[in-house]
């Protein structure tokens, strides 16, 4: 199985998905924004996959220092890819793309379900 964990390295979330991925014996791929950026094109398909609500992060501070304007792009679904690839932080983390699917945020049943 091919899986690719896209997040930020010292959030915490990331931090347990991989230490999961690691117990499991999950081989991965890690895709870090901070490094390599996001990629507009890419978080439109998790928004058409997964819907805007669950990709966009609004409970982090990232999005909460985002002004009115702003606020208004990433509750768009044409305009929210843009702001989010500019705005990694904003993208709920860790997205992780694998042969049968997408999983957004980490829940340990729902990934030993999907990845297990």
């Amino acid at each position: 199985m091919t899986i690719h964990l896209y997040g930020i390295p010292n959030c915490d979330t990331v931090k347990k998905a991989r230490v999961w991925l690691d117990a499991q014996g999950q081989a991965y791929t890690f895709h870090d924004y901070k490094k390599e950026g996001a990629d507009p094109d890419r978080i439109a398909g998790w928004i058409a996959a997964a819907g805007l609500d669950v990709v966009v992060n609004r409970k982090g501070t990232t999005f909460r220092a985002l002004s009115d304007e702003d606020k208004a792009r990433a509750a768009d679904a044409a305009t929210a890819p843009a702001l989010l690839a500019a705005n990694p932080s904003v993208i709920k983390r860790p997205i992780v793309e694998h042969d049968g699917g997408l999983l957004v945020g980490f829940k340990a049943d729902d990934w030993a379900a999907a990845l297990g």
